[in-house]
């Protein structure tokens, strides 16, 4: 049975990407989430990693959990981050998969993109890359990550099986998905779902 889409997914996307564009260039500003160190602290995150990253990626961290509290990353191991943002936990897999691993950081917001890849130069990071694509269609190979991660994504987009389809589908067999995301406990009706300020703000 073909699941029933009540929202313009484009231009979901389109406001999706406006609203990153300000958590990347203007994280001071305040939204409706919270974003920065004080949230990852609070998410359980450590502080000595934290004050490894730079501060150009901690304050434009808007994560909703803590991926890594679900189980190990291990040295030499495959990682993709979908929904990288400014690199916050591709940095942080990054330091855990060690020189012999390597980390694939996803996301569709350009400004992001090129604040995750200074980020990554700043820490000299050789062994995380970022790539410009959407969570329902990843720019990575099949069976080629041993942990996929994902930290407040899913919700954002309007059809999440095509995004978990998409996670298992770049897994290796007996690979981990690590998800922090919200979760609805009762119906939405469609008025809502139909609703892009919704999603947004």
């Amino acid at each position: 049975m073909a699941t029933k889409i009540t929202v313009d997914a484009e231009a979901l996307h389109a406001q999706v990407q406006i609203k990153y564009r300000e958590v990347a260039l203007s994280p001071e500003k305040g939204f409706h989430f919270q974003t920065g160190r004080s949230l990852a602290e609070r998410l359980g995150y450590p502080r000595d990693a934290l004050d490894r990253l730079p501060t150009q990626c901690v304050e434009s961290f808007a994560g909703v959990g803590n991926p890594f509290s679900l189980g190990p990353i291990h040295p030499g191991e495959s990682v993709v981050d979908v929904g990288s943002s400014a690199g916050f936990d591709s940095l942080m897999a990054g330091e855990l998969v060690g020189e012999g691993g390597s980390v694939i950081g996803v996301d569709m917001t350009p400004e992001m993109l090129r604040k995750a890849r200074r980020n990554a130069g700043l820490m000299g990071a050789s062994n995380v890359t970022f790539r410009d694509g959407m969570a329902e269609k990843l720019p990575v190979d099949d069976s080629s990550a041993d942990v996929v991660i994902s930290n407040g994504v899913v919700n954002l987009v309007p059809v999440k099986k095509r995004v978990l389809a998409e996670m298992l589908r770049v897994l290796v067999p007996g690979g981990r998905l690590y998800l922090s995301d919200i979760i609805v406990h009762k119906p939405v009706p469609d008025s809502a779902k139909a609703d892009i300020d919704l999603w947004t703000d």
